[in-house]
């Protein structure tokens, strides 16, 4: 015989169901709010960024299209408690920066700093250093600019094997001739690039010594160290290769402030 039970103790239970998919429902709603919250916050900072840095660029007499910025890790808002962000990402796009009365072009400048320090304070007032603990930086100049500032008309330079490649008119014993040849590019110590162009040869250059002498002259007229502009955020730049789109540069500099306006 089955048993009936009583209405009374089962609506409880369905009110207890009821009550718990209301509390399941409204913690996913407030995990998304937070989620939305914590998006909204890295856009203002990553803006607030990149205002500061472009007034940084301007400073050093450069100029660039609007700074990409990108604040990595996950929440963000507990970095913001903190203080501290693992890694902050700037993208510089034609980068134009003077050198000696010249324009040398960088059609992109990536800066990859690590462990940021920034106050809450900071980002709410806009008021403040964010200072990075290391940031390193690469970008290409184009082999344009760079050939400009050796100041020999009609010089080319470009990449051939993984070398520094010249080619350039020239006038020897009267004759209109190309040289050509390649180049070792090294770092100065006073971070100028130096370029040293040791083989240099032309097509139909006379086979005498003082054609030869000739060459070799302006060979060394060309091998010199040519000074690059100020780069952002202190950088100093480490390593060059060449490459097909243009002059790779390796910089980095430590405990910079990547915001800094006077």
């Amino acid at each position: 015989m089955a048993q009936d039970y009583p209405v009374d103790e089962a609506r409880p239970r369905r009110r207890g169901r009821k009550l718990l998919i209301g509390l399941f429902v409204l913690l996913l709603l407030l995990a998304g709010l937070l989620v939305v919250a914590d998006r909204v916050a890295v856009g203002v900072a990553e803006r607030m960024i990149g205002d500061r840095v472009q007034q940084e660029v301007a400073k050093q007499g450069a100029q660039s299209t609007k700074p990409d910025v990108e604040v990595a890790g996950v929440p963000f808002l507990t970095q913001v408690l903190d203080g501290r962000y693992e890694r902050i990402s700037i993208k510089l796009r034609d980068v134009q920066a003077p050198v000696e009365g010249d324009t040398v072009l960088l059609p992109v400048l990536n800066v990859d700093a690590r462990n940021v320090r920034a106050s809450l304070d900071t980002l709410r007032s806009g008021q403040g250093d964010v200072v990075a603990d290391t940031v390193k930086g690469t970008g290409t100049i184009s082999y344009e600019s760079l050939a400009a500032l050796l100041k020999r008309p009609g010089l080319t330079l470009g990449e051939q094997n993984g070398k520094l490649a010249v080619t350039a008119p020239v006038d020897i014993l009267g004759q209109k001739l190309t040289v050509s040849g390649t180049a070792d590019v090294t770092v100065a110590d006073n971070g100028a690039v130096a370029l040293r162009f040791n083989e240099l040869d032309a097509a139909g250059l006379p086979n005498l010594p003082l054609a030869r002498a000739l060459v070799s002259n302006y060979a060394k007229s060309i091998s010199i160290d040519v000074p690059l502009p100020d780069l952002p955020f202190q950088l100093a730049v480490r390593e060059v290769s060449p490459l097909p789109e243009g002059l790779a540069v390796t910089a980095d500099a430590k405990n910079v402030p990547i915001n800094s306006v006077s």
